[in-house]
């Protein structure tokens, strides 16, 4: 991509999500996601309806008149966006590829993050790390963000979740906030969630299109394998065809659903024609 229309994309992502995050995220954001903690602030006078438990007994003996402590949250977070790559990300059957979505996605949780005096960072990944952005505030670091999610070049195509919540684990030291991005498009991921989820709070956020699920009868047609490249011939008005195919989605996502359940981690699913802004909403609210 040119550097003038890479700029140029950068800023309409920016104006955006950037307006998505401040006037619809912003409060769900912050009650979804809580601080560390809660930090000493000042002592004041005690008032009447105080939790006697509050009192400093030491202010309160020296002034000979009670006071309480007064404690505020703790409310600094490192949050990290592992995002998909792989080929399979660059599919798309309706107005938007996955990819496309998956960095509007990435751009409005990235300014909420800013918003909330929030450290973000990213690890690109396929079936290996592709980059590590380690977490710092700011909108500079943002667009740098934003501009690597657009015009990054993968070295693999393939995926492997289970890479990259190793890396993770062993990179980030403390508990931070952390959104798996990614069309799922893979298998033995369940113990390397399991340890990443007992750490770390996470959350999935499953971006699929809708012929991941389905495939219109209209007779044959030529598929590829958008991770290895294969060619596969297929005749969709065969219908025992078409019901394995669903199948093979469901039984894939029912493993998905258990192994995040057994993790502890939540899960949205995001389709790539419809609004995301109402899934990603309505899970903010489910976590208050």
């Amino acid at each position: 991509m040119e550097t003038s229309e890479l700029l140029k994309k950068v800023r309409q992502i920016e104006i955006k999500t950037r307006g998505l995050s401040r006037d619809i995220f912003a409060g769900a954001y912050h009650s979804a996601f809580k601080g560390r903690g809660m930090t000493f602030s000042e002592v004041r006078e005690y008032q009447y309806g105080d939790d006697i438990r509050s009192i400093d007994w030491n202010v309160t003996a020296r002034f000979n008149h009670p006071y309480v402590k007064v404690f505020e949250e703790e409310r600094e977070l490192t949050v990290m966006l592992l995002i998909d790559v792989s080929g399979s990300c660059e599919f798309g059957s309706g107005k938007a590829l996955k990819q496309d979505v998956i960095t509007e996605i990435s751009a409005v949780l990235a300014f909420s993050a800013i918003q909330n005096n929030d450290k973000i960072g990213v690890i690109f990944f396929s079936d290996k790390i592709e980059k590590f952005i380690p977490p710092k505030k700011g909108r500079k670091h943002i667009l740098y963000i934003i501009r690597e999610m657009l015009d990054f070049k993968p070295e693999s195509r393939k995926t492997d979740i289970g890479v990259v919540l190793r890396y993770f684990t062993n990179v980030m030291k403390k508990r931070c906030t952390a959104f798996i991005i990614s069309d799922w498009i893979t298998t033995d991921y369940e113990n390397d969630l399991m340890i990443a989820g007992k750490k770390h709070d996470m959350v999935c956020l499953h971006v699929y299109d809708v012929r991941d699920t389905d495939l219109p009868a209209i007779g044959w047609i030529k598929l590829k394998d958008a991770e290895t490249g294969e060619y596969l011939l297929v005749n969709t008005n065969d219908r025992r065809m078409l019901k394995e195919y669903r199948n093979n989605w469901e039984e894939a996502r029912e493993q998905q659903k258990h192994a995040l359940m057994r993790s502890g981690i939540d899960n949205v699913y995001i389709e790539a024609s419809e609004d995301y802004v109402k899934a990603l909403i309505g899970f903010f609210k489910s976590r208050k």
